[in-house]
């Protein structure tokens, strides 16, 4: 079947592709199955291992390999099929370094990239070092490429911003007319996803790891919430550990577990085309990624395959994969590929007379963010997952295995992937219609992805008790792990903006800049009023002093203050890196609040639970749902609740740092903390959810006087980085510890009762950190016309990369850009003194000041 040119894809060719997938496929299938009949499938199950692995796809055989590198042998990967039978059959193989947006996931694709080399010499995984070119074809694009391009700086990764008439050059195939640029990537290339398994399992078994196929994990169990075994169809095996890479298959077993653990994952439908030989195609062509086209393609056997990643998807599979899906695909469709066979014909001139041997249809498992799901469950300890790879499995594959085995054998992984941490996610994010609607949304990879943009399906799952009221004021809402927060307010002219679908998207100076501006003034020369009810809270009681040790085991400061005390400090791992950055008011003697940031909420909650003491004296009560939380933030922030409060609030009486109980307006009992918000005298209240609606129209009609302004959290982000505070939000990582981000004032070495995390907090006090947090400021920067910096950039002195910024934001009253970044502690010292430091934003570099 030809694509001849000006007839584009009628209603004849595509029946005729139909009929050539549906013939190729099914002698595929039939090869795959008769290779099956002839296979010993396991029938006996040891009684017990040490740990058991579901999936013996890329990721279940990654795990093995590494864990049979570690030393650990008594391990037993079960596959409920044969090896490869999910999705790692039919993946495409492509290996490109940059394939994620956060350095530490580009760090552990790279250590993929040196394993790949070492099995293609040892057992041959079709490791072919091809290079790939990443496409812009408008400006915008470019500058995502040009921020790939630092990107690699950052993480040591070899790349080349080129020309169009360059690109032709790299790759003669395709058209390059209506390009503006690209990036190559001359280390990037491709395996062969079933071979590269093979090696995994040869190396694995070879080291004693038992690989059973055949057998179908039917549930795992627990007693006090540990792993005790699995439930298998030939047999029970008793077990310490559990390792779930299962694919899409994740949730669903999850959901069978005893008890069940969530993971937020659904199938998509994902598909490409495999043509036949193409005259003059080069084994070693380039593997392209054309982004505004929302495809890719790699040589294969002589041809071309190409796919994409549409901007709206096709969920499958929402009640479950069928039994005994192994080697299949789904059925075609044509009409849903055409809007990517159009990029594909456009960008691959040749392609217009190839003949196309298939279609492939197969499904792939996509997360609610577009990020793997990994790590400890939070339901059931020695748990793990590593699943949900939006279709970067393979590439991942490698760093996967190597991250869950560390968390295994060491107690924490070696590298920061909070951002694929299963732990990010909330339990409305197992809701199978969420799943549903959001994951066509999310399978849109390619898509032009602006700053400070949200999903727009999935939305409204979590909302304040004014959120309605925040609406018609003109609250613009952003959404975080579930939760809708008001992220600024615009002025409601004319017909009203959709208030999920934030406006004006640019690389540049942000549509919203006029509106954070007037909320910074409200909070820096008047009141500020925001809603913070997004914030998480929980307490802790006992009978006796139970609750205090308990916490002062858990806090590395000192939380004994008396009772309307409250305490900034930080839970770490025994690694001295963050769980979580948060407040901990107390009470009473016995009775403690606990306040942190909501993308950590399950994280927190999940440490604190598994730390309880086993004789249930302390007490752990989630009452973020019940309470919701206004700030009242700003110089004129005292007068208004002196105005509201039947107690005197001047600082003589309450001081900062302090708790306590008072009435405001007409409602009695509110607990108002004075606790600093972005380094700006606030008062924060927690509020019943019933008086919320109340307490916020009393505080506005009261504050006229005061200049009273609602105001967002993007303020909160921009006066915090003015106050050079870091936040767990973007700053700080589960590797971060409180010295190195600035924050080791919160830190009490000298308290009597010992801390998880102190010792290695005092060993790194010894040996000194390698790197820190420092405060940037952007000298020569344009805020009208030039890019803006938003986590990621490399930071240089005297030419040479020594770090990264971690967030950005703008200093409204010196009118300056500034950033806060880590950079290596040799490059802090004597800072100023013959030292020359630059930020590069995509291609251009801007002087900065950097302080300590």
């Amino acid at each position: 079947m030809l694509l001849r040119k000006g007839i584009g894809i009628s209603t004849l060719v595509l029946n005729n592709f139909r009929r050539l997938s549906s013939a190729s496929f099914s002698c595929s299938a039939s090869r795959h199955a008769s290779s099956l009949s002839d296979r010993e499938v396991t029938r006996h199950v040891p009684s017990s291992t040490r740990v058991v692995i579901c999936g013996g796809g890329v990721l279940g055989t990654s795990v093995a390999y590494h864990l049979a590198e570690r030393g650990w042998h008594d391990v037993v990967l079960l596959e409920q099929g044969s090896l490869t039978c999910g999705t790692t059959w039919h993946s495409a193989g492509l290996i490109g370094q940059l394939g994620k947006d956060d350095i530490e996931g580009c760090k552990l694709i790279g250590y993929g990239l040196q394993l790949y080399k070492d099995l293609e010499r040892s057992h041959g995984i079709g490791w072919k070092q091809c290079g790939s070119l990443l496409l812009a074809q408008t400006k915008d694009r470019l500058v995502t490429v040009e921020r790939k391009h630092s990107l690699a700086k950052v993480i040591g990764v070899e790349s080349h911003l080129v020309t169009p008439s360059e690109i032709s050059d790299l790759c003669p195939w395709i058209k390059t007319s209506d390009l503006q640029g690209g990036l190559w990537i001359p280390g990037d290339g491709v395996v062969a996803p079933n071979d590269l398994v093979y090696a995994y399992n040869n190396v694995a078994k070879s080291k004693g790891i038992q690989v059973m196929e055949g057998v179908k994990v039917e549930d795992v169990l627990s007693t006090d919430g540990k792993v005790t075994g699995v439930q298998t169809s030939h047999g029970h095996i008793q077990c310490e550990y559990f390792v779930s890479c299962s694919g899409q298959w994740a949730r669903h077993l999850g959901a069978r577990s005893t008890p069940s653990v969530q993971v937020p994952l659904h199938s998509n439908e994902h598909f490409y085309i495999v043509s036949s030989a193409i005259p003059n195609m080069d084994p070693m062509m380039p593997v392209i990624r054309d982004y505004d086209g929302s495809i890719y393609a790699r040589e294969w056997s002589g041809g071309l395959l190409a796919g994409g990643f549409e901007l709206e998807g096709k969920p499958t599979f929402s009640f479950g994969v069928p039994d005994k899906f192994e080697f299949q695909l789904l059925a075609s469709d044509w009409d849903h590929f055409q809007v990517m066979m159009e990029p594909i014909l456009n960008r691959f001139p040749a392609m217009e007379t190839a003949e196309v041997r298939t279609l492939v249809n197969g499904p792939e498992s996509f997360t609610p963010d577009g990020n793997w799901v990994l790590g400890e469950s939070a339901e059931v300890r020695n748990y793990y997952i590593a699943a949900g790879m939006n279709g970067l499995g393979v590439v991942g594959s490698a760093g996967i295995g190597k991250y869950i085995t560390e968390s295994i054998v060491d107690g924490a992984p070696g590298s920061s992937l909070d951002a694929h941490h299963i732990l990010r996610f909330n339990k409305v994010h197992g809701n199978r219609r969420f799943l549903f609607e959001r994951v066509k949304e999310v399978i849109g990879a390619y898509k032009l992805r602006y700053p400070y943009t949200h999903w727009t399906k999935g939305r409204k799952l979590k909302t304040s008790p004014i959120h309605s009221v925040l609406e018609r004021a003109g609250a613009c809402f952003g959404d975080l792990q579930g939760y809708e927060r008001p992220l600024y307010f615009r002025e409601t002219k004319g017909e009203p903006s959709d208030p999920y679908h934030l406006e004006g998207p640019s690389f540049s100076k942000p549509s919203w800049f006029d509106n954070v501006e007037a909320e910074y003034r409200a909070c820096k020369d008047g009141v500020c009023l925001i809603d913070t009810s997004c914030f998480t809270m929980c307490e802790v009681k006992s009978d006796g002093g139970e609750a205090l040790e308990y916490l002062q085991y858990l806090c590395c400061n000192d939380v004994s203050g008396q009772a309307g005390h409250a305490t900034r400090t930080g839970m770490l791992n025994q690694q001295g890196g963050y769980v979580v950055d948060c407040s901990v008011v107390s009470l009473a003697h016995n009775r403690f609040l606990i306040t942190a940031t909501t993308n950590h909420k399950r994280r927190m909650l999940a440490w604190m639970k598994r730390h309880l003491p086993p004789d249930g004296t302390v007490d752990l009560i989630e009452n973020d749902s019940s309470f919701s939380s206004l700030t009242v933030i700003g110089p004129n922030s005292e007068a208004l609740m002196e105005d509201m409060c039947d107690v005197s609030v001047l600082a003589k009486d309450f001081r900062s740092m302090t708790c306590k109980v008072v009435d405001v307006g007409f409602s009695s009992g509110i607990r108002a903390m004075r606790i600093p918000v972005s380094g700006i005298d606030s008062f924060t209240l927690h509020i019943p959810t019933e008086n919320t609606l109340h307490i916020y129209e009393a505080l506005k009609e009261a504050g006229i006087k005061h200049g009273i302004k609602d105001g967002g959290h993007y303020v909160l982000k921009h006066l915090r980085l003015e106050n050079k505070i870091a936040s767990q939000e973007d700053d700080i990582s589960s590797l971060t510890t409180p010295l190195e981000c600035g924050k080791v004032a919160i830190v009490s070495f000298e308290k009597t009762s010992s801390f998880l995390g102190k010792e290695a907090l005092k060993q790194q006090k010894r040996n000194g950190i390698s790197s820190r947090i420092v405060h940037l400021t952007l000298n020569d920067f344009n805020i009208d016309c030039d890019t803006w910096p938003r986590g990621g950039e490399p930071v240089y002195r005297n030419g040479q990369c020594v770090g990264s910024t971690s967030s950005c934001g703008f200093n409204f009253d010196h009118r300056k850009l500034n950033c806060l970044g880590y950079v290596n502690v040799d490059s802090t010292q004597n800072a100023g003194h013959n030292y020359i430091y630059e930020l590069a934003i995509g291609t251009k570099k801007y002087n900065i000041d950097v302080k300590v």
